[in-house]
């Protein structure tokens, strides 16, 4: 079981969607302190709350925030971008630039704050995936959610010694700035983050949100056609 109250926890992309979710339900839980980062972040009217400049993409960015973060033990890998254009007519910089917000971005967190959350007792490492990890249409975006999901399956091993829980989370469309612009069904921010942090409070390593995402999760044992998913527009 984890315990959110009084602890200090990191939410990168923490000042809109589900990352201000997050940061409101970590309140609400007691945390002591939440640093919430965006590239151009807001003060926040809470004292609970530290604003922090951070671009997941740029080394530099990410070490100056694990220098001034070094009291953390909840990190929340929720910074991403979507970028919905067909493989075949993308343009290769731009996946590249989705790729370094979507899986090195959170590898560089990883990376930084390990040591920080073991010096802190072990902490937790939640990574936020997407039921477009396993379904096939989502193109490059789909692709760095199925790299990134990788990417925490190994980190849940390597991090084991040091007593981090590590949580991958995959869920289908939130009501978001991101997506609001496709005709699917949508849960709250808030609804996600507070069947993530049960999940998180549980000891949980991974947290389906909702039902589309347990469907195509249950596709995985079958053929690969099951896996196609068609957003309609």
């Amino acid at each position: 079981m984890t315990v959110i109250e009084g602890s200090v926890a990191l939410v990168t992309g923490g000042q809109r969607g589900i990352g201000k979710a997050y940061v409101d339900q970590l309140l609400a839980r007691g945390a002591k302190k939440v640093y919430a980062t965006s590239r151009n972040p807001s003060l926040s009217r809470d004292d609970r709350v530290e604003a922090l400049p951070l671009d997941v993409a740029h080394d530099a960015s990410v070490a100056a925030l694990a220098e001034r973060a070094q009291d953390v033990d909840m990190v929340f890998n929720n910074a991403g971008v979507l970028y919905p254009v067909p493989l075949l007519k993308s343009d290769l910089q731009q996946v590249k630039a989705l790729f370094e917000t979507n899986v090195f971005g959170p590898l560089r967190i990883a990376q930084v704050f390990a040591p920080v959350l073991a010096r802190n007792g072990g902490g937790v490492l939640v990574d936020m995936h997407s039921a477009l990890s396993w379904g096939a249409g989502a193109a490059s975006y789909g692709a760095s959610k199925a790299a990134l999901w990788s990417l925490t399956n190994s980190l849940r091993i390597e991090l084991a010694a040091q007593h981090t829980q590590v949580v991958g989370v995959h869920l289908g469309f939130a009501d978001t700035e991101m997506v609001a612009s496709l005709p699917v069904q949508k849960i709250s921010a808030v609804d996600v983050a507070r069947i993530v942090l049960d999940g998180v409070e549980r000891g949980e390593s991974e947290v389906l949100v909702d039902d589309f995402t347990r469907k195509i999760k249950s596709a995985l044992s079958g053929p690969v056609e099951g896996l196609t998913i068609s957003v309609g527009r």
